[in-house]
């Protein structure tokens, strides 16, 4: 890959998650203000599961087949961005919900863009795309530092600068490495148009244990992100946006080691030890306080570098090796789907129900009792993954990279 496509990469990544940062981990914290309920942030939590369903969709049929999909991107990130003003000027639940589901219905399927772009420029993912995505993690850093030492948590210029940085991105994604249609066609079928040709990946019995497992573990992740921001500024931890920020840091180490890792460990190994995290972090949140323990706090919020690259970022490259070349876009979005959509779907509106039912007075949680519950979910999903699934894809990439 020439350097200057690199930088174009990593300047993309970096908007993409610098946007979804401004809002998504702090909206809670802000909706509570406003005078929203738990079972309202959950519901709004929900919309970013049923973007991602759309997503599949929006691959298989624009960016697989018809148009180039930093064309599609662009167009998505400026209507996006007049979508999300709109958002920061609403108070009412019902409202608010159907606003949010508009833009995540725009937004979720430009993750699944990003990679296929970054991905059809890539010679070696395995080794070139951590280095990409670590921009992203950046950039919900910064997002993270200015929300935090700008004191923007429960404020709607969360929303308004999200806008700002969306219509930015989408100006920029114009200029990015064309990326064209891989499977076009003259007259394409009803399965070709929807992306179904990727659910032949079914047929390999280890892929379909890895969607599965994916599913599962992206159930107790909603919990994470739907109210690690309430909880911890809910026990009096300050400035809550900007120590958060400390999981992305590791999340940068962890990834930028990624490819060292896979030829020792494997993908079987690394995807088990990012569910295993999932398991201690939330023992962490559950006993942890903002006293004696609050390192315990601390030491959950970090272990995200392990949760989400060793999983999700792992389970990225995973499908892209799986995947034949022409359905690789359709890939992405399905294993998008499966995650974002389905799991965290779930997730979502589980973690709202469960907030709701151990809240005590106007302001408080039975906190242990909430996180244990996630953490039970993420036990189960660990066991199945470690008893059912098979390295076969990757002992491949250990192979390709040694």
């Amino acid at each position: 890959m020439k350097s200057g496509t690199r930088v174009q990469l990593m300047i993309m990544m970096f908007l993409e998650f610098f946007v979804w940062g401004c809002w998504y981990a702090t909206m809670g914290n802000y909706m509570g203000t406003i005078g929203f309920s738990d079972l309202d942030i959950g519901s709004a939590y929900t919309t970013i599961s049923l973007g991602a369903i759309i997503s599949p969709f929006f691959i298989g049929m624009i960016a697989d087949r018809y148009f180039s999909a930093e064309k599609v991107k662009a167009v998505i990130h400026i209507i996006g961005a007049v979508v999300l003003y709109y958002l920061s000027t609403i108070l009412d639940p019902t409202v608010f919900f159907w606003t949010l589901l508009l833009y995540t219905m725009l937004f979720m399927p430009t993750i699944a863009l990003a990679n296929a772009i970054s991905f059809s420029q890539m010679e070696s993912p395995e080794k070139e795309f951590p280095i990409i995505r670590v921009l992203g993690t950046i950039g919900w850093i910064v997002a993270g530092l200015i929300l935090g030492f700008g004191q923007l948590e429960d404020s709607n210029m969360q929303f308004v600068m999200a806008s700002g940085f969306s219509l930015l991105l989408g100006i920029y994604c114009f200029f990015l490495p064309s990326t064209p249609p891989k499977s076009k066609e003259k007259n394409p079928s009803f399965s070709d148009i929807l992306g179904l040709d990727a659910l032949g990946l079914f047929k390999d019995r280890n892929f379909s244990i890895f969607v599965i497992c994916s599913i599962l573990i992206s159930v107790p992740l909603s919990f994470y992100f739907a109210y690690a921001n309430i909880f911890l500024n809910e026990v009096g931890v300050e400035n809550v946006a900007s120590k958060m920020t400390m999981g992305q840091v590791s999340e940068i180490l962890f990834m930028l080691i990624i490819p060292l890792l896979f030829v020792r460990l494997g993908v079987k190994k690394m995807l088990l030890i990012g569910m295993l995290a999932w398991i201690l972090r939330y023992a962490l949140f559950a006993y942890g306080n903002n006293d004696e323990l609050v390192w315990m706090l601390y030491l959950g919020i970090i272990l995200h570098g392990i949760c989400y690259d060793f999983f999700f970022v792992t389970g990225q490259i995973y499908v892209d090796n799986a995947a034949p070349k022409k359905i690789q876009a359709s890939a992405q979005g399905m294993i998008t789907l499966a995650t974002y959509g389905i799991g965290m779907g779930i997730g979502s509106y589980a973690a709202g129900i469960v907030a709701h039912n151990y809240k005590v007075g106007d302001n408080q949680h039975l906190w242990e009792m909430i996180w244990l519950v996630p953490a039970g979910m993420a036990v189960l999903s660990a066991l199945a993954f470690l008893i059912f699934f098979k390295d076969k894809h990757g002992e491949e990439l250990k192979l390709s990279l040694d």
